[in-house]
């Protein structure tokens, strides 16, 4: 055996008694692998130099007290038991997925509590809205195509999709440049720019220069192209800002709205729209001005609060 391969074999068994979670001492390697000290110390540094050249999350510490040397991993923050029950609790009032897809999720998340007795008492708090969970009635499972189309999104590739519509015709065919996928109100969202369409006759508006949003669902069969479509930084689509001035997935025009709040609990209107701000405390009320895309879903929803639109 060669000293390279001599090395690369005590480097391989001492990795794996570390990863054992023993303490080795500098002798006692340097005994059994008949090599002095310096090599032991020599043999640790490039175990370091290895972890730091691969971005490991651990590294190799000389622990006094323990009498040797030993793996130190950096753990990575987990959610603590509150924030279990709060993402469960969010998964199911969502009602976005079928049972088949929305429990093995919960049953993950809940396994991450300790102690066991805490993840009894998370199971027990959600376990009546398990009980009484309502499927969305679409029944189509979403999570399969979910990251393949999310794939399409963050390396922008040209899809091809067939859609059902809710008017005639039911079904059509569209080329597509994926840009977002986004989430509200039971449905997940795919925000895509259109190819090859007549605008005159497909769009109210024809110049609208904003992305088409498909819910997932509907999507009835899609094929990822290897063709990719550009998009320059200055004019890349941001769906965090897209989401706070859209409502209700209703596409259309950017617009301003200002409306007159008379109720009682401004925070649910500022809640629901982010780019909402109050202009003007009055007596009498407060006006209120937001940003959105299209405005029909928006006036629909507060023509049910205590609003006066201006």
């Amino acid at each position: 055996m060669n000293s390279t391969t001599g090395k690369a074999d005590r480097l391989l068994q001492i990795y794996s008694r570390l990863v054992n979670g023993e303490i080795l001492s500098k002798k006692e390697m340097a005994d059994r692998f008949h090599i002095t000290e310096r090599s032991v110390q020599r043999d640790v540094e490039a175990l370091r130099c290895y972890f730091q050249e691969e971005g490991l999350n651990q590294d190799v510490i000389h622990d006094r007290k323990a009498g040797g040397y030993r793996l130190q991993k950096e753990e990575k923050p987990l959610l603590n038991n509150g924030e279990i029950l709060a993402v469960c609790k969010i998964l199911l009032e969502s009602r976005s997925m079928k049972r088949e897809e929305m429990f093995p999720i919960l049953e993950k998340l809940t396994s991450s509590c300790v102690p066991p007795k805490s993840r009894a008492a998370v199971d027990s708090l959600i376990s009546n809205e398990k009980f009484h969970y309502i499927e969305p009635h679409h029944g189509k499972s979403i999570i399969p195509g979910l990251w393949d189309i999310a794939q399409a999104v963050q390396n922008h590739y040209v899809m091809e999709i067939e859609y059902e519509r809710m008017k005639a015709p039911n079904l059509v065919k569209r080329t597509i440049e994926p840009v977002g996928i986004l989430f509200s109100e039971y449905y997940f969202y795919l925000a895509a720019f259109l190819r090859n369409i007549d605008r005159e006759k497909e769009f109210t508006n024809k110049d609208d220069i904003y992305p088409t949003i498909y819910r997932i669902d509907r999507i009835r069969s899609f094929k990822i192209t290897n063709e990719h479509f550009k998009v320059p930084y200055k004019d890349r689509f941001e769906e965090g800002e897209f989401r706070k001035r859209v409502q209700f997935m209703y596409g259309g025009k950017l617009k301003r709205i200002r409306f007159k709040y008379t109720g009682m609990s401004v925070e649910a209107i500022l809640d629901r729209l982010p780019t909402a701000k109050v202009i003007k405390d009055g007596e009498d009320g407060k006006i209120i001005e937001a940003e959105v895309f299209g405005g029909d879903g928006v006036d629909m929803w507060l023509k049910g609060q205590d609003v006066e639109i201006m």
